[in-house]
């Protein structure tokens, strides 16, 4: 008797149907493609204990959400005004973004009452919430949370510490079983970085810590030069150039610190 086999379907180019009626079920985790690679996507803590098995992942590091909009954004997150600003100049621009920032209060109790807050928060109960990761995600999540209220969480689709390459068959024997629905778009991937190659292309995006070591959001700067805590870009990747330029524009002052957090 041979071993059953994930399903893999090419990305549709719109909505993919099949990863919704899985994702809005219990447990549900999928493998979908974003802007550097491959990714699995679940929405609640059935399918977050499933993540984590299938890529033996610590649990210390802040979940990450993928958010269809920055209302959403706004909706779950704590923000400044400039942080907002930060956010909605990388939408317009289609930047892929994601900033650690503490939750909203009454956006906790949107969480499902499952087990899923202890999962997707760090101990200082911050997340990263991302925006503008690829159309293949961006339109489930969007899908997820306008239809059904439901969240999008995410982890890179390779075993913890190595990368996927940008393809689908980078990401494993362990997450493609574990997996319920695998999208393959390799050429929508590849075409983000079709200048780079496998040891020169990005496999993340860039992360910025909004947050002080205690898990407060940062003060706002006001054009003030100094202000501390500032931003801190914790983690290189893609579009780091055009990042840090919007920063600066933003931010008087602000760190690189690459691997921070970690």
């Amino acid at each position: 008797m041979t071993e059953a086999t994930t399903t893999k379907i090419h990305w549709n180019g719109g909505i993919q149907s099949e990863a919704i009626s899985i994702l809005k079920e219990d447990g549900g985790m999928i493998v979908s493609p974003t802007k550097v690679g491959y990714i699995i996507m679940t929405s609640d803590d059935k399918g977050l204990e499933r993540k984590f098995a299938a890529k033996n992942r610590k649990r210390n590091k802040p979940g990450v959400v993928l958010c269809g909009s920055v209302e959403q954004v706004k909706e779950l997150a704590q923000m400044t005004p400039e942080i907002e600003q930060m956010y909605q100049k990388h939408w317009d621009e289609d930047i892929l973004l994601g900033c650690i920032l503490p939750w909203k209060e009454e956006a906790k109790s949107k969480l499902p009452n499952d087990g899923t807050k202890d999962l997707m928060m760090d101990k200082r109960e911050t997340s990263c919430f991302v925006i503008k990761f690829g159309t293949p995600s961006e339109n489930i999540a969007k899908e997820m949370w306008g239809k059904y209220g439901k969240f999008s969480f995410a982890s890179s689709a390779n075993p913890s510490g190595k990368g996927n390459r940008g393809v689908v068959a980078g990401i494993g024997d362990q997450i493609e079983n574990a997996a319920d629905l695998i999208i393959e778009a390799n050429d929508y991937v590849a075409s983000i970085q079709s200048d780079k190659n496998s040891d020169t292309r990005y496999e993340q995006g860039v992360m910025v810590s909004m947050v002080d070591e205690s898990g407060q959001l940062i003060p706002e700067q006001n054009g003030i030069v100094g202000v501390q805590p500032a931003p801190i870009l914790i983690r290189k990747g893609l579009d780091v150039d055009k990042i840090m330029k919007i920063m600066s524009d933003i931010f008087p002052s602000w760190d690189y610190r690459h691997g921070f957090y970690y």
